[in-house]
């Protein structure tokens, strides 16, 4: 009779086997984020985990857990519903305690060498991280969080700033992933411009700044809740529109000026705009969705303007990373979607 030792022993000589076969695919090299700053590079991963949970593919191709979900997770998921409007009351609370919210004007108010455009690049470069490690989005947006609250309060030099999104990234992923990558991934993906020593100790130190407070709502938190609101009974379009939306949120993180508003309002203002670009003829704001979200329509102006300047690539044009993705099939080609340049004033009117 085999031993349980020996089927562990053969089990680990297939898998070993099977890593072989399967070579992983060589990255290009991204640009610098500076002239004198270290290249932002990546490089093929040493020992690349996939995670045990949904990857990001499957995730947001779907985007709606409970509609692939056994019958059982689905009745447990209507029965969750009466809880929903105490759910949406305890995060809003949340994203509005300031030790969550990163200072608005930090760039201006306290650092040196750290420019919009330069955290505009190390976003774009974040994006490409999450996609070769197949990281959720909610680990992207809880990333991106971090590093904002964490320039809010340490002035942070050009070298260390990629050092700083990469175990940013490392500790959301921790949060987020049932198995994220290791530290050496993310020293690797670097092309080892740091050590293992490095990242370890900038993550202490973000632990630390931000009191081990990770667990804060993200505009992806949101925009999950309101795109199901703003789909209503359009049911042929579903995908579509959620691809759109969280098309849209994930434009908001290359915008500096978008950390003035409130998550929850920047995902409203991408489910006021994938409306108004999916269904141009039907007023992208109604009642209903102003009660379930809590906001008019006069007070999203500002933000759907900034979100349609990112979708038609009037800002942030020359970040690619997050068009690109959303060019792809699985995310229903919502990159290439056709936008009128100016949006009508009378959309911002109360009806």
């Amino acid at each position: 009779m085999e031993t349980r030792a020996a089927k562990r022993k053969a089990n680990s000589v297939n898998t070993t086997d099977a890593q072989i076969q399967n070579p992983k695919k060589q990255r290009v090299v991204l640009g610098e984020i500076s002239s004198n700053v270290p290249s932002i590079t990546v490089k093929n991963p040493r020992g690349k985990r996939v995670a045990a949970k949904k990857t990001l593919s499957s995730v947001d191709s779907n985007f709606d857990a409970v509609d692939n979900a056994s019958d059982a997770k689905s009745t447990t998921v209507k029965n969750c519903e009466q809880f929903v409007d105490d759910i949406y009351t305890y995060l809003s609370s949340m994203e509005r305690e300031s030790k969550r919210r990163p200072m608005i004007n930090y760039i201006e108010r306290l650092q040196c060498d750290v420019t919009p455009h330069m955290r505009g690049i190390l976003v774009d470069w974040l994006v490409e991280v999450a996609e070769e490690y197949k990281l959720l989005s909610e680990t992207l947006f809880l990333s991106i969080s971090y590093i904002d609250r964490f320039l809010s309060l340490n002035r942070v030099a050009k070298p260390r700033l990629q050092l700083l999104g990469v175990s940013s990234m490392l500790i959301a992923a921790k949060y987020e992933e049932i198995k994220p990558p290791h530290v050496e991934d993310f020293v690797s993906i670097t092309d080892n411009t740091y050590n293992e020593a490095e990242v370890v100790k900038m993550e202490a130190d973000i632990l630390k700044s931000l009191s081990f407070e990770m667990g804060n709502p993200t505009v992806k938190t949101f925009v999950r809740w309101f795109a199901k609101v703003g789909l209503g009974n359009n049911k042929a379009k579903k995908l579509q529109f959620e691809c759109l939306c969280y098309y849209l949120a994930e434009l908001s993180l290359l915008e500096y000026c978008c950390l003035k508003f409130l998550p929850s309002l920047v995902a409203a203002s991408a489910t006021f705009l994938a409306r108004y670009i999916i269904w141009p003829k039907v007023h992208p704001w109604n009642s209903t969705l102003c009660e379930s979200t809590g906001y008019n329509v006069a007070e999203l102006k500002e933000c759907v303007l900034i979100l349609h300047d990112l979708y038609l690539a009037r800002r942030g044009g020359s970040f690619n990373a997050i068009r690109e993705k959303y060019k792809q099939h699985k995310y229903k080609n919502v990159a290439h979607l056709a936008s009128p340049p100016q949006m009508p004033s009378d959309l911002f009117e109360e009806e």
